[in-house]
């Protein structure tokens, strides 16, 4: 199994909620034995539970959920019996076939079976997933379901500490692979593979979750399977197989002593096919991908050798090393790209490549280093940590923020994936959770090493630019300062310091906000960096500005961060003598002086440094500031509220929005935190401005934080709050007539603001306060009254607000708890050792709100008489005398109406957890029950125990005519099937006289409101805010019951915990957070438990009644009240069980009325809701609807309005599979199936619902039958469009297995095939020819639906050929038999047989096929219908119609669809079943072609001639040659003399058609004819010629290495390279290089011999695409020519010679071949006879065509992965041209390749080879010419800068002291006399003088941002600034540019770098007196 990445995932949140994926606690936490008291009733014990897990899981749970609720849960018995329950249905749904809805459903049910948290045994769950991976491989299963049986494997698979491989599992790789090969190699299965295939999103999801099931002892049997398929002839081959190892092979450790046991047996192998695909980004991931697997699955297998670089050699790391580093894709100097474009040519391999998204690169590199660690890592120079280390200093460049590129992300991820696996491993480790062998763990000398590697590039990093790459480095920050805070912090702070106050770029300072945000915990559970804390809360205030909404949320987060970490308390001691913060502020402020001074690399260690009471007392000092920081930010929030933009002008996601929602989300922690005192002075002071300040645009905000503040002591707070407030809303009502009147608009009045703020402010501090608020119930009742009596307007929605969180409040179940500690610790009383302390899941007690009777009577009083009031007002105001007018301009009745809706709607999702889903199901009366044939359970009553519902959809009326008939029950969803219910603390019982009471006013409700609907429906129809406000009522009232699900409580919840533990979250630890995050979590499982109770449910007579009237408004005349309307319905079909088929005929009658009304917008309104809401799901499954649907569907189109026409013609796409055929066999494997079944006999039940389904299949199947037939009439007078659609469904539902098509159907395809209309004819064509296909595909299946299924076909065309052991020569044989197609014993039509590795045997065919007339009685009958139709004139027709013009010019090209219908109608005359006959199509071919002047005619020919050749190329002997002795002439003599450019393209794709993927014996006459080609020297038609070869290229790749007619074409294409046609040239060229790619093969003997040889070659495998030594004698004597006619050539000469134009075919040819996997072919020849070669073409300049050419071909050079030892000539080659060549420019162009080759090289290079460039660039700087001067500094400081430190280090003494050393020996020359000539030596003496200064800039200039600079460049600069600054003339200058350089890069961090040394003072001046020089 692949972890997915860990850290941070941008796009969707932190983390995940499974508490699975967290990381567990240490051990000592989980054995705790304190008392858990969560429960109001009793305490329960300490979550121990060890016996049982054993059983269940390996680790026990973190967090204890049963424990936590506020009510009893069921017992572990019960929980067994429900999945008992689940199992025994799940079983008789598969046993009875009935696969969707049964099967589905019960997965559904299980899947929230183990969603709480349920645990059942290991081998329960082994057996179910391996149940479950067969099902979704079944063959015969409909994809939907396959679907969602992945996804349960995915759930049993996901977490080892469930299932460990091997061990607890084993799952059979096999059934997966025959899945995959029919996916990725259908030429290697049975026929007709497209048809059967699973989805490849499906089986990537499957392989990699059970990949790491398989049994590893199969690796080798693997591999045997997978290898022979590899082929670079075919490159999509390669790919494919390597993906097939990345996917499928196991990489976990298998037994000692079994096949490939040990990496080391087949790594060399899997290195080696890597090699043979060179230059390839995915071969390159690939290859990262399995290793790193590799490194992690073996790690704690003891027996596997673990050395420095891992389970790897060194050889192998240096490799993965060098690929990480081309992966980076930083640029070095003039180099391209590393890569070439051949993963464009993976062809179907693209699908076995993982989502570089949720697996990027960067994660692999990481997971691959990190599990390579270990301390060995320590002692050895050579080791991944050292290469680790050398691979971040070589790119530290590349981290700085002001070096930006597409390297950013990359590296940005791969520093957070290195840190957070490293944290996880360690984590793991320390707890034991990884059990690898003790001295492979990592020491803390280890992680000190690690992080130090980490540190420098991480501070970089967080200071970047980009938001989205600075989060990955803050992240990062997070973990590094976990894992060593001594290491990170001071440097932290000495960053963040400055940034705070303002001495720096703003970026900066936010940047600092978000790394103290991540570092914040870790601070506080630091000695002494906890006392910086208060000191950095100060500093970070001023960033809370409404000026800057940006900073200020960040401000806000870290301020959180701290809250949740540290208590709010002054820690004042009586005994201590510390009184005031002066101790902690003298103390910060030393610290930070002396991170001023010692600058970043600052070292603290406060253990050493201050005692644990010293510390003490400045922790205690600091705190004592808190009171007045609590002030100073609460005036800060005041001011930025008071200065927020106005509220009208917010939309959504601004950062407006996101400081309002950061506002409460921080001061809750921090309110939470305050000890009592300053509690009280907050409350004071927020209370005050709130009753003093009316903030309009801050109302919101400003409620959130006294929301916040309530919470956290509701007996305080509501104390002051409801009095000031309650009086101040009755003040603005009766002193200030708030509200006394209607208002327009949206924008309050001035006068109603005030009463808005408060009534805002009550609104929200009357919410989760528990039952506090009752003590206040008289008050808020009567003020509820009293406003609802008073107020008018806009502002009785805020009233309404207040009652519906008034009733939330009374209502629902929530933690009243937000401490930060315990409560036993706060009473104890608080001390410095609590700061940072974390409260452990197991010592956790949380402190809930259950509704209290007296509440719940008190919301029940509320709610009556809310709803009362409603009622009274709503019937008024429908009366015949309504208060206000109906009627006028001002909509007064309207807004009045829909705000009494509103309140009724906020009304009822208040007390929605009272509504028992069972009630509100019956109406009052007892609800019917039933049962389905075969499917009978037990029903408990009441949620006081589990029971699962048994009321079946239409439980009401019309339910004896749903059970009765079979097409009913196919339509339901299996998300509203019955469900197991489990204790979520309903509150009400039957027996409570309120239960009926609050049931009887949610049902007066439902009648009002269908009242409402007919009356607006009736006398206002066009009043949609009203309609609207009415559908948002119906939707909360059909759906929130149980749960208020119209909010998404639960969703928002666990958003806001994600939220939340972003800042505390540790890899490899579980559930280390703050306790007010801990009791989130609890919540969020109590609502995970009512959720799932409030699921689906009955519809009663209400709800039904509700439905219809949603329904019928769903087609209203007004386009906003459908669209309100669709919404509705959508969402309350969800909630009700039986909804959709309820609705269905309401709306289709609606669209038949609509229809012949011709009333347009009710037609929209029917075709969107019908079809394009989940309706249309349903439609297709129901067959008492399904048919009436689609003929209304036709019937819309031919309405005449284009809307309704493109709404038409947008559903075909949602209806594409509409008709197709249900799945009518599934092959399941029984003896899995029968582990589950239950103890019970089932048999009779399961053979009812057997019966059942089985019934319902042929009754839909009548159906489809019978509309398919109708809708073929149909088709015979539509319009053409209609027609079209009417053919795509027809086909879909006629076209079966069983019986192919209906007469009616076939006659009027076969003869639409030539319909006039060409779009209607190419629907037809592709008809007609997916008819053959089903025709062909029964008989091959030898008409047995089990045999296709299946995938056993009776194909006697194919071959198994054994391949024999020993034979030597069988590789030559089997080649040899290519030349002979006449003594051919078999045909091999792919290019993967024996290319790498010969298998045990081969797919093939036979070389002289049979007649197939194996058809039975219903495919001859088609065949003959067809072949009556198809006529002389029926063909002439056709080939006319191809012959049109099209009308868009893009299918002017060679069409597929034409030519396969054509295949299949030859193959019918072939066999003399047409009335036409192979005579007539000859004639009528020659008469298309006519005399080939139109490039139609051409198309047309090329498609017939194609559709000859290839459909006959494997037909009998008889049939073939008659064919091609016809159509095989014809084809060579248009190729040899009718070939234009025009036509060309489609003659070539025939050729590709007739040959690609075939055996070349197949085509000889063709191929014959393509080799005889000989360049024509005399001819100057170079097009001909050129296409020609172009179709002899395209032959040659198709072929690969089966051609064996190459040697006479090399010979005449050798002899003549200096051909004067340029497209000429560069097909010879391509040809040249295919040809030399495809010679190319290995062959070995047997898998286990190819692993055998590569283990026994090195760890790295052969090394391929050695060069033969004819190959070698060609290139030299092709290069010895090109050397001649270089000769020969007259300087300067401008015209064409043999020289430029040989020289271009060679470069061609080599351009080709360099592009390509075997480009490691020409590598010994780079240094002799290329690079020279190169360098001399570039240098003529009279052909700019060639130097360009020479130079693009001399870059590949460098980018070619040579292995290590290889690159030591071309080295030396470079710097023997570098220093010796006469021409400059070649000297230039050496020094281009030797950075690039330094780079690429880096971890491969050897010491000499490096000393030996370092030399050869150094003595380059005194080089004559000042161009190649300059570039050798440049390449002198891009070799440092990228060199290892251990590198860097030495190499940089050397070379300064030598630079040094030379400037001082060589003096500036005193200036000459006038009318002197300048001695030689003066000029020399200036040039070394030049090179001194370079060098020393080289050494300057490698450190472009390196702050501060190394200790040794300031004395370097203060040299080049004393000594060469104020030379005259080039020197002086290059040292001014120098200087100057170093300042301008350093903007940034000048303030810093100017403080490094007093030898910079020189520089200063100097730079200071330049700069007036320079004014």
């Amino acid at each position: 199994m692949d972890e997915a990445p860990a850290g941070p995932q941008l796009s969707h949140g932190a983390v995940g909620l499974s508490a699975a994926s967290h990381a567990q606690i240490l051990a000592s936490t989980l054995g705790s034995t304190a008392a858990t008291i969560s429960r109001t009733n009793s305490p329960g014990p300490a979550y121990t539970k060890a016996d049982e897990d054993d059983k269940r899981r390996y680790r026990p749970r973190t967090f204890s959920y049963f424990d936590h609720l506020p009510f009893p849960v069921e017992e572990e018995s019960q929980r067994d019996a429900a999945l008992a329950g689940i199992l025994k249905h799940l079983y008789m749904a598969i046993q009875a076939e009935d696969f969707a809805p049964g099967a589905l459903h019960w997965t559904r049910e299980l899947q929230a079976w183990l969603n709480l948290k349920f645990e059942m045994t290991r081998e329960l769950r082994a057996t179910l997933a391996k149940l479950y991976y067969h099902l979704c491989l079944a063959p015969g299963l409909d994809p939907s379901s396959a679907d969602r049986f992945v996804k349960m494997v995915v759930v049993l698979t996901r977490k080892f500490h469930y299932l460990k491989p091997v061990d607890d599992l084993v799952l059979d790789w096999r059934p997966l692979w025959r899945e995959i090969k029919t996916l990725v190699l259908p030429g290697e299965v049975a026929s007709h593979p497209s048809s059967r295939r699973k989805s490849h999103k499906q089986l990537a999801k499957l392989c990699l979750h059970a990949q790491t099931y398989f049994d590893p002892r199969d690796r080798l049997e693997m591999l045997e399977e997978f290898l022979p398929f590899f082929s670079t002839s075919d490159l999509s081959d390669a790919y494919i197989v390597m993906g097939l190892i990345n996917t499928l092979l196991p990489t976990t450790s298998g037994p000692r002593g079994a096949p490939c046991a040990l990496p080391q047996d087949f790594l060399p192998t899997i290195f080696h096919t890597w090699s043979l695909v060179a230059r390839s980004k995915a071969f390159d991931i690939f290859l990262i991908d399995i290793s790193s697997r590799l490194a992690r699955d073996m790690l704690p297998t003891a027996y596997v050798p673990f050395g420095a670089h891992g389970i790897f050699t060194r050889e192998q790391s240096d490799v993965l090393f060098t690929a990480v580093l081309r992966l980076t894709e930083i640029p070095v100097g003039q180099a391209n790209s590393p890569y070439s474009g051949l993963d464009y040519q993976s062809g179907l391999g693209l699908y076995l490549e993982k989502d570089k998204k949720k697996y990027p690169p960067a994660y692999l590199i990481a997971r691959l280093i990190v599990y390579s660690l270990s301390p060995q890592c320590l002692d050895e120079e050579s080791s991944i940590i050292a290469s680790l280390e050398g691979l971040l200093e070589a790119v530290d460049t590349f981290y700085h923020p002001s070096n930006a590129g597409s390297w950013t992300t990359f590296l940005g991820q791969f520093t957070l994936y290195l840190t957070d696996i490293f944290v996880s491993r360690w984590n793991r480790e320390q707890s034991d959770e990884l059990d690898i062998p003790a001295d492979r763990k990592i020491s803390p000398a280890l992680k000190t090493r690690f992080v130090l590697a980490l540190r420098e590039v991480t501070f970089m990093g967080i200071f970047s630019k980009s938001s989205r790459v600075a989060h990955y480095y803050y992240a990062a920050l997070q973990g590094l300062a976990y894992l060593e805070p001594s290491l990170i912090l001071p440097g932290a702070l000495q960053r963040f310091y400055p940034s705070l106050q303002g001495l720096v770029e703003v970026h900066r300072t936010t940047s600092s906000l978000n790394g103290l945000q991540m570092i914040a915990n870790t601070m506080s559970k630091q000695k002494g960096f906890r006392c910086h804390i208060t000191a950095l809360l100060a500093l970070a205030l001023p960033g809370i500005d409404a000026n800057d909404l940006g900073k200020t949320q960040h401000t806000l987060s870290f301020i959180q961060s701290v809250a949740y970490s540290v208590p709010m308390v002054p820690l004042l001691n009586q005994e201590s003598e510390v009184h005031d913060t002066r101790l902690a502020q003298d103390w910060v402020q030393s610290e930070m002086e002396r991170m001023e001074r010692e600058g970043q690399d600052v070292k603290i260690d406060y253990n050493a440094e201050l005692t644990d009471e010293a510390e003490a007392e400045i922790l205690r000092s600091s705190t004592l500031g808190i009171g007045e920081f609590v002030l100073a930010l609460l005036g800060k929030v005041f001011t930025l509220l008071e200065n927020l933009p106005d509220a009208s002008h917010l939309r959504g996601n601004t950062p407006e929005d996101n400081v309002i929602n950061s506002l409460p989300a921080a001061l809750s922690p921090l309110f939470a935190s305050l000890s009592p005192e300053l509690f009280d002075m907050a409350l004071e002071k927020l209370s005050t401005w709130v009753s003093t300040h009316v903030v309009h645009q801050a109302r919101d905000a400003m409620a959130w934080i006294l929301h916040a503040l309530c919470k956290v002591n509701p007996e305080k707070t509501l104390k002051v709050v409801i009095p000031m407030l309650i009086v101040n809303i009755r003040n603005e009502i009766d002193y200030n007539h708030a509200a006394s009147d209607r208002s327009s608009g949206t924008d309050y009045l001035p006068r109603d603001r005030a009463l808005v703020w408060h009534l805002s402010m009550l609104s929200l501090a009357v919410v989760h306060v528990g039952a506090e608020a009752l003590r206040y119930k008289d008050e808020l009742f009567a003020i509820a009254q009293y406003m609802q009596e008073k107020c008018r307007g806009l502002p009785t929605i805020h009233i309404s607000n207040f009652i519906h969180h008034l009733l939330l409040n009374l209502t629902h179940t929530y933690p009243v708890d937000s401490a930060l500690y315990e409560p036993a610790i706060i009473e104890r009383g608080l001390d410095v050792d609590d700061w940072g302390k974390t409260t452990s899941p197991s010592d956790l007690t949380i402190k809930w709100h259950r509704p209290s009777p007296a509440e719940i009577e008190f919301a029940v009083e509320l709610f009556g008489a809310q709803m009362k009031g409603a009622a009274e007002k709503l019937d008024l105001l429908m009366s015949d005398d309504p208060p206000v007018p109906r009627k006028g301009k001002n909509k007064e009745w309207s807004d009045e109406v829909s705000r009494l809706l509103s309140q009724i709607r906020l009304a009822i999702s208040g007390v929605a957890t009272l509504f028992d889903p069972k009630r509100a199901s019956r109406s009052g009366q007892a609800a019917g029950q039933s049962t389905r044939p075969g499917s009978k359970v037990d029903q408990e009553d009441g949620d006081e125990a589990m029971g699962m519902d048994d009321d079946e959809e239409g439980s009401n009326a019309g339910m004896d005519e749903e059970v009765d008939n079979p097409l009913a029950e196919a339509a339901e969803d299996e998300e509203t099937r019955p469900q197991f219910r489990y204790e979520a603390g309903y509150l009400l019982s039957p027996k409570d006289d309120v239960y009926d009471r609050i049931h009887e006013l949610r049902e007066d409700v439902g009648r009002l409101l269908s009242r409402t609907h007919q009356f607006i429906n009736q006398n206002v129809e066009d009043d949609v805010p009203c309609f609207t406000a009415l559908y948002a009522a119906y939707r909360t009232w059909i759906t929130d019951v149980g749960i208020e699900r119209s909010a998404h409580p639960l969703e928002r919840h666990l958003r806001l915990y994600k939220q939340g533990i972003a800042a505390f979250k540790i890899s490899g630890l579980r559930k280390v957070y703050p306790r007010p995050l801990l009791v989130k979590r609890a919540d969020a499982y109590q609502l995970l438990r009512v959720k799932h109770n409030a699921s689906a449910r009955q519809k009663s007579e209400l709800d039904e009644r509700l439905l219809l009237d949603l329904a019928e408004s769903c087609t209203s005349l007004y386009a906003d009240v459908r669209r309100v309307a669709q919404g509705a319905l959508e969402s309350s079909l969800k909630a009700l069980i039986g909804g959709r088929p309820m609705v269905i005929p309401v709306i289709m009658e609606k669209l038949r009325t609509a229809l012949a009304d011709e009333d347009h917008d009710r037609i929209k309104g029917a075709i969107y809701t019908l079809f394009f809401t989940s309706l249309l799901k349903t439609l297709m499954k129901d067959w008492r609807y399904g048919p009436d649907a689609l003929r209304l569907y036709m019937k819309a189109g031919t309405i005449d309005k284009p809307s309704i026409q493109n709404l038409v013609a947008s559903a075909v796409y949602q209806m594409f599979d509409f008709g197709k055929a249900f799945e009518s066999m599934v092959i399941v494997d029984e003896d899995l199936v029968g582990q589950i079944k239950p103890d019970v006999d089932c048999t009779k039940a399961i053979e009812a619902r057997k019966k059942f389904i089985r019934r319902r299949r042929a009754h839909v199947e009548e159906k489809k039958s019978a509309l398919g037939v109708e809708l073929t009439q149909l088709s015979l007078n539509a319009h053409w469009k209609i027609a079209g659609r009417c053919i795509i469904f027809a086909l879909n539902l006629s076209l079966r297995f069983k019986s192919l098509a209906p007469s009616q159907l076939v006659e009027v395809i076969a003869k639409g095939a030539n319909d006039t209309h060409p779009g209607l004819r190419v629907h037809y064509m592709s008809a007609l020819t997916a008819l053959f296909e089903a025709i062909d595909m029964r008989a091959a299946y030898d008409h047995r639906y089990e045999n296709y299924i299946l995938g056993e076909d009776k194909d006697r065309h194919k071959v198994i050929v054994p391949v024999p052991k020993g034979d030597a020569e069988f590789t030559a044989k089997f080649l040899d038999a290519f030349e002979k197609p006449d003594d051919a014993e078999y045909m091999v039509n792919t290019d993967h047989p024996g290319w790498l590795v010969w298998g045990k045997d081969f797919l093939a065919f036979r070389a002289k096929p049979l007649p197939f007339t194996d058809y039975d009685e219903v495919e001859t009958a088609v065949r003959e219908q067809i072949g009556g139709i198809v006529t002389r004139e029926w063909m002439k027709t056709c080939f006319e119609y191809m012959k049109q013009e099209p009308r868009d010019p893009s299918a002017d090209r060679f069409r597929m669809t034409n030519v396969f219908m054509l295949m299949h109608v030859f193959d019918l005359m072939h066999y003399g079943g047409t009335v036409v006959t192979m005579e007539d199509v000859q004639e009528l071919t020659k008469e298309i072609y006519g005399d080939g002047s139109d490039k139609h005619q051409h198309r047309a020919t090329a498609e017939i001639v194609g559709a000859l050749l290839t459909g006959s190329s494997d037909d009998p002997p008889d049939f073939r040659n008659k064919v091609w002795s016809f159509a095989a002439p014809m084809l060579l003599k248009i190729i040899s003399d009718d070939l234009t450019p025009e036509n060309v393209s489609y003659w070539t794709t025939c050729l590709h058609l007739i040959m690609g993927s075939k055996d070349p014996r197949r085509s000889h006459e063709i191929i014959r004819h393509l080799t005889s080609f000989r360049l024509d020297m005399s001819s100057n038609a170079a097009f001909k010629e050129a296409s020609k070869i172009h179709l002899l290229e395209s032959a040659i790749s198709d072929l690969g290495w089966h051609f064996r007619h190459e040697k006479p074409i090399l010979e005449n294409f050798l002899a003549h390279l200096d051909h004067p046609y340029k497209t000429v040239r560069e097909a010879m060229g391509r040809v040249i290089a295919s040809i030399y790619r495809t010679r190319y093969h290995e062959s070995f003997e047997s898998v286990p011999k190819l692993l055998e040889q590569n283990k026994e070659a090195s760890s790295i495998g052969l090394r391929p695409y050695q060069p033969t030594e004819a190959f070698s004698a060609t290139i030299l004597d092709v290069f010895e020519r090109i050397e001649k006619w270089r000769q020969e050539r007259t300087p300067g000469q401008n015209t064409p010679s043999s020289y430029t134009s040989g020289s271009k075919t060679v470069l061609t040819w080599l351009d080709a071949t360099l592009s390509q996997q075997d480009c490691t072919q020409l590598v010994r020849f780079f240094p002799e006879p290329f690079m020279e070669q190169l360098l001399h073409m570039m240098d003529v300049k009279e052909d700019p065509e060639l130097m360009k050419l020479a130079y693009h071909v001399y870059r590949h050079l460098p980018n070619v992965p040579f292995r290590a030892g290889e690159e030591g000539a071309f080295i030396a080659s470079m710097i023997r041209i570098g220093r010796t060549s006469s021409s400059w420019h070649q000297r230039l162009r050496a020094l281009v390749n030797m950075q690039v080759i330094y780079f690429r090289r880096l971890f491969l290079i050897s010491s000499d080879q490096r000393r030996l460039l370092f030399d050869a660039v150094s003595e380059m700087l005194a080089d004559q010419q000042l161009e190649v001067r300059t570039c050798a500094s440049n390449t002198l400081a891009g070799m440092v800068r990228c060199s290892p430190q251990r590198i860097r280090g030495p190499t940089i003494e050397l070379l300064k002291e030598r630079f040094e050393t030379q400037l001082r020996r060589n003096p500036m020359p005193k200036k000459k006399l006038p009318g002197t000539d300048t001695p030689v030596d003066v000029q020399k003496q200036i040039t070394r003088r030049h090179a001194a200064v370079l060098g020393l800039g080289a050494l300057v200039e490698a450190f472009p941002y390196a702050t501060p600079p190394p200790k040794w460049m300031p004395e370097v600069l203060a040299t080049l600034a004393n000594r060469a600054a104020s030379d005259p003339g080039i020197v002086g200058k290059a040292t001014k540019a120098i200087l100057s350089d170093f300042k301008k890069t350093r903007q940034d961090s000048w303030s810093v770098d100017k403080k490094v040394s007093a030898a910079l003072r020189a520089f200063r001046f100097v730079s200071r007196s330049l700069y007036r020089q320079d004014c």
